[in-house]
């Protein structure tokens, strides 16, 4: 039903299905409708125009009736290009399959064989087949299947040698399956959808050159009708009688449209990015759609994120991923956001630049100021003029935002190129002193790496230089250290902590880990369930923790030394943010909850330089604030 309802999704597709559908349904009753014998002749009533009485669609060259030998030669087109698609796509995906998976010498022979095929135009290959077979719609059947195996064998291979080398077929191997087993049990159940993708895009094609042997007189042999040999027998009326010709060709011009139009439907359906809308195209900037006032200005800091409330709608569903967050960061100083996986740490800070991907994610309401400018809705001009000039951002993974097929040199010039104009030789200096400053050794040298001949380490140190290519005011790193080793992780965050000591910058640093908070950052805010719970200098924050998923978070986390104690652990899940509890979402994880943290809305209380959301913290807010 999934599968239905994302193809219904595609209008085309739809479209397409449809009209397939009635054709096919047409085909298959055929031999049930009152249609006049298809090879019976009368040549006194020879070439009748459309609409005739007893011949609706009128007759051909030698009387016959043309509606019904459109029906039973769309029967046969069918059958014969349904039937050469699966002979194809069976064959060429068992080559395919036994080429990738066992490799080597097997592998090149088989390709080879594969290759020498394909150098051979198909129509030609085809004409070839059926002049050595002789003409007949069964040999043009297999002409058509064989022209077509290279094509299923060539495509199945690639997917297969990707497939054969993971781990789950090393532990089959491990396990003491047999290669057989391991083909049919491991291989073919994640190769089948590339087999039903390829044949809904080619089962058209194959049913078009069925029909074009059939109309050069090598398929379908008199009397028998198909598609391609009525194209074939009117093509000497075309002038006179241009119905004989135009009533099959429009059907297969049908035919071949329909089962295209839906090909791609099934093709998308079926990929799981798609399913997802991992492969959506996003707008340029986060779509806005503020439901409320815009919060005032209060001056707070250099960047000022006023009540940000970011969603994602999905099939009719609100997933609330930030649910009016409020902080502010000021120039030289480093604000730290910590939080579960899921918890709208990241959301909030794509939401800043509107980075976040629409569709499906929709800015719903609040600010977000720099330097007093409201940023949320700003013209997509102005925000790409801000974006790594005035705000810039240092991702989690590296080698995902590099460029895999560019030098790590020409992306630092590209990135200043986009806000200013630079000369090769100028450019290529930046580059090195962007490179320099973060430390990267013989800069002049690897200025010319790509991003895979450089380690983790080094491409984040490139990300960073990047981030700074521009001497922006707010660099926001989102989990940079998360997938680096600690040796690797001291090192970037101490090269943070001088660059914002040095050059002034405001950091707003993303992480789960409360020992970076510790190093780096001056203040740090707690998220749980796209919203603030907890903010306050970081040395009070850990000290006295007032929230009680602050102080749980914090208990989750190892000490050295220490002696032996037991790793604490938070019970249960975040909520779904579609459907977040009434009153306090950790009350269903908390062991302080009380019948007033389900009652109603709880507000960020306030003292001094701290805030808390709960209604019964850990230490009193006001004490934690002395």
């Amino acid at each position: 039903m999934a599968f239905l309802r994302l193809l219904a999704r595609n209008r085309l597709a739809l479209a397409g299905g449809i009209v397939m559908a009635a054709v096919v349904l047409l085909a298959l009753v055929t031999p049930l409708l009152p249609l006049a014998d298809p090879d019976v002749t009368d040549t006194a009533n020879r070439f009748k125009p459309t609409f005739s009485e007893g011949a609706l669609l009128g007759t051909d060259h030698l009387g016959r009736d043309l509606l019904s030998r459109l029906l039973w030669g769309t029967r046969l087109s069918l059958a014969v290009g349904f039937a050469a698609a699966i002979t194809a796509a069976t064959i060429g995906a068992a080559i395919g399959i036994v080429a990738g998976y066992f490799g080597g010498r097997i592998d090149n022979v088989i390709m080879r064989g594969v290759d020498m095929l394909m150098a051979f135009p198909y129509i030609l290959l085809a004409l070839a087949i059926v002049a050595a077979l002789g003409p007949g719609l069964m040999n043009a059947l297999i002409a058509v299947a064989a022209v077509n195996v290279p094509f299923f064998a060539r495509n199945i291979r690639g997917i297969t040698v990707g497939i054969a080398h993971k781990e789950f077929v090393d532990a089959a191997r491990l396990s003491g399956l047999s290669d057989l087993r391991i083909i049919t049990t491991e291989i073919l159940p994640n190769v089948v959808p590339v087999i039903v993708i390829a044949m809904s895009t080619t089962i058209g094609w194959m049913i078009l050159e069925t029909a074009g042997l059939s109309f050069l007189g090598l398929g379908s042999q008199p009397p028998q009708a198909d598609l391609g040999s009525m194209l074939g027998e009117a093509r000497s009326a075309l002038i006179t009688n241009p119905h004989t010709s135009v009533v099959p060709g429009v059907m297969i011009l049908v035919i071949v449209m329909a089962i295209n139009l839906l090909g791609d439907g099934v093709r998308d359906a079926l990929d799981p990015r798609l399913k997802s809308g991992a492969l959506s195209r996003p707008r340029a900037a986060t779509t806005v759609k503020r439901d409320g006032p815009v919060p005032a200005a209060t001056g707070a800091g250099l960047l000022e994120v006023q009540d940000l409330r970011t969603e994602f709608h999905v099939k009719g569903r609100s997933y609330r991923a930030v649910g009016g967050v409020t902080l502010n960061v000021k120039p030289g100083e480093c604000l730290g956001i910590i939080g579960e996986s899921g918890s709208g740490k990241s959301v909030t800070a794509l939401s800043v630049m509107g980075l976040v991907a629409s569709p499906p994610g929709v800015i719903t309401g609040g600010a977000v100021r720099y330097d007093g400018e409201d940023l949320i809705g700003a013209p997509y001009a102005r925000l790409r003029e801000m974006r790594g000039r005035n705000v810039a951002y240092i991702f989690q993974d590296p080698l995902a935002t590099l460029h895999p097929l560019t030098r790590v040199g020409d992306q630092l010039i590209e990135a200043i190129r986009v806000h200013r104009p630079i000369g090769a030789k100028e450019g290529r200096a930046k580059a090195i002193d962007l490179l320099d400053a973060v430390r990267i050794p013989n800069a002049a040298r690897r200025i010319d790496d790509y991003p895979h001949e450089m380690s983790g380490g080094m491409r984040q140190r490139v990300g960073i230089a990047m981030a700074l290519a521009n001497d922006p005011d707010i660099i926001i790193a989102d989990e940079p250290t998360t997938a680096l080793d600690v040796t690797v992780q001291a090192q970037i965050l101490a090269l943070l902590d001088d660059l914002r000591r040095s050059r002034g910058l405001a950091i707003v640093f993303i992480t789960h880990d409360f020992g970076v908070v510790a190093q780096l950052c001056d203040r740090v805010a707690v998220m749980y369930a796209g919203r603030i719970v907890e903010e306050g200098p970081t040395a009070a924050i850990l000290d006295t923790p007032t929230h009680p998923y602050t102080a749980r978070l914090m208990a989750c986390v190892p000490e050295l030394g220490a002696g032996k104690r037991r790793l604490e652990a938070i019970p249960g899940l975040p909520p779904v943010v579609d459907r977040l509890p009434v009153g306090c979402a950790f009350a269903d994880r908390c062991d302080r909850t009380q019948p007033d943290c389900r009652a109603g809305e709880i507000d960020l209380a306030r003292h001094g330089a701290r805030a808390v959301r709960c209604l019964h913290p850990v230490t009193p807010l006001r004490e934690a604030a002395e």
